[in-house]
């Protein structure tokens, strides 16, 4: 490629915005090719109007030094139906491109072979695209969000079977909603499972409780894949951590 005065001029890389509309969450992700300069959050609110997500959206790029007239694309997933009509609008005229929106028809790569494809959360998708893309195969993917979901992929980029259960802070207000000497308590990992005090004890509890959920859910899901297929998947025992 040249410029005017006939040197060559380097390509510039596509820019894009991908957005993760959660219940609890706004997760967003700048990329600039393969790179990403900026991750960024803000809190899902109904109420937004259009021009208000477009504002914070460009602020947000723009402190962190990320220019909103070089993005070129938008991809959205979202599992909150009600603000999508402002957020495509405020995206529309500020970043002045129309976003894709992924649905279970959305030309991704992965093929849903749930029981229901059209009722398969485009979240649940974008999660097995980016598991599949990085274990170059045979994947299980957890979520630990509002819900925690689990989610395995074939060897061949299907995705075969998704599993929901109940997220850390969604049952711990579901408990301390319901019992008036239990306080809201932040959600960390307690230094031992042995505790002695009550705060500590629910810490406890939730935590490591989790975790043997979510052991017994990676055991039971590759069990009951192995036994359908008559294959062994146990070979596989790499974990890539994303915040």
């Amino acid at each position: 490629m040249q410029g005017p005065d006939g040197e060559k001029c380097q390509r510039r890389t596509v820019m894009l915005l991908t957005i993760d509309v959660g219940n609890t969450n706004i997760t967003m992700g700048a990329f600039d090719g393969e790179f990403l300069p900026g991750m960024f959050r803000m809190t899902t609110k109904r109420q937004r109007t259009s021009d208000e997500y477009g504002m914070t959206i460009c602020g947000i790029l723009e402190h962190r030094g990320i220019d909103p007239k070089q993005i070129d694309a938008v991809i959205i997933a979202s599992v909150v139906p009600d603000i999508m009509h402002s957020l495509t609008s405020g995206i529309i005229k500020y970043l002045h491109t129309t976003p894709v929106i992924v649905t279970p028809e959305s030309d991704t790569g992965i093929r849903v072979n749930t029981e229901n494809p059209s009722r398969t959360g485009p979240d649940r998708i974008v999660n097995a695209v980016a598991g599949y893309e990085i274990a170059k195969g045979p994947a299980i993917v957890i979520d630990f969000g509002t819900a925690t979901t689990y989610d395995l992929i074939g060897p061949d980029g299907t995705l075969e079977a998704c599993i929901i259960a109940p997220g850390i802070e969604t049952a711990g207000r579901s408990l301390w909603g319901g019992a008036a000497m239990l306080p809201a308590i932040q959600i960390r990992k307690p230094e031992s499972i042995l505790a002695l005090e009550k705060v500590r004890i629910y810490r406890s509890d939730r935590i490591y409780r989790k975790e043997d959920e979510s052991v017994g859910m990676l055991g039971g899901s590759i069990c009951d894949r192995n036994r359908r297929s008559g294959k062994d998947y146990r070979g596989g025992d790499r974990v890539h951590r994303s915040v």
